[in-house]
């Protein structure tokens, strides 16, 4: 029996590459509409319809599920399944409850913690040790139908919700081909979801203003989790930057002031400990060492931001 694909960004594409693999039939696959994108503003596609396109899968990209057609168009296919990956939009019950077997979802944490568009970048800012990929039946919440999967990951020091977004998107592909071998055979059970419940909120540009009056350690996972979109940026002489890499230290500042510059970056307090700057991306720039952007700009210790 066949499968109708949603996704849409980078992280669904191992999910979808992996069904194939599988051998899995993919009827359909559904994704957003091409969008116009970078400086150059030229139209793009959505890098999941990019591996459709090359497997040769049918593909619909449309702006709207509410209208009749999109449902009569999927329910002609009679599917066994509908997997939606981060696909970007709700679907209405006209869609859910079209396939046999359910829309299986597959959700980067572990619900009911992060329910909503974000759950990569919140769990870096909110410093969490430990996340991971869910697998859920979807009912008409935001995600909160029951659970069939769930497979925990260790958020690294180093890890960027670029890098743990690609370890994720992993995770979820294997993790999806279990669940649906495992409602096939009986051996996976929907269970309803239990515990405390949070919200990952979608991020947008201007969420990426750095509060120097938070805590080092808060800002250095803050930089993190912002990575790679919007980034996280203040700025420096009035002239806008993004931290890129940075590590906290102890000692004391003012927040928002610089405390030292030298060949390794500068130093800027926080509203407890440092946080040493060590590279950094101006507007319109390449990301540089902090110590190259310091030279020939009159950035001297003991003034503020």
């Amino acid at each position: 029996m066949s499968i109708v694909f949603f996704g849409t960004p980078e992280f669904a594409v191992p999910s979808l590459k992996t069904l194939l693999a599988e051998g899995e039939e993919v009827c359909l696959v559904v994704t957003q509409p091409d969008r116009v994108s970078g400086r150059g503003h030229r139209l793009s596609h959505p890098p999941v319809k990019g591996a459709a396109l090359e497997a040769g899968l049918n593909i619909i990209q449309p702006e709207s599920l509410r209208g009749k057609g999109i449902a009569d168009e999927i329910s002609s296919l009679s599917p066994e399944f509908i997997v939606v990956v981060a696909y970007g939009k709700v679907l209405p019950p006209s869609v859910l409850t079209i396939p046999l077997k359910g829309c299986i979802n597959v959700h980067a944490s572990l619900l009911p913690r992060y329910r909503g568009a974000a759950p990569i970048q919140w769990s870096i800012i909110n410093g969490d040790e430990m996340t991971g990929v869910t697998t859920m039946l979807m009912d008409e919440g935001l995600d909160t139908g029951s659970i069939l999967l769930q497979q925990e990951t260790v958020i690294k020091d180093d890890d960027t919700s670029e890098t743990l977004g690609k370890r994720l998107s992993t995770t979820g592909a294997s993790l999806l081909i279990k669940t649906i071998k495992g409602i096939r055979d009986g051996s996976v059970r929907p269970q309803p979801q239990a515990g405390e419940s949070s919200y990952a909120p979608i991020i947008k540009k201007k969420d990426g203003m750095i509060d120097w009056s938070k805590s080092a350690m808060d800002i250095f996972n803050f930089v993190r989790g912002m990575q790679p979109w919007p980034g996280a940026y203040c700025y420096i002489n009035s002239e806008l930057v993004k931290l890129i890499k940075t590590e906290h230290t102890e000692g004391r500042g003012m927040p928002g002031v610089i405390a030292k510059t030298g060949s390794e970056g500068m130093i800027i307090g926080t509203g407890k400990d440092l946080l040493s700057v060590i590279e950094l991306q101006p507007s319109g720039k390449k990301p540089m060492p902090a110590a190259a952007f310091i030279q020939g700009r009159r950035i001297t210790a003991g003034r503020p931001l």
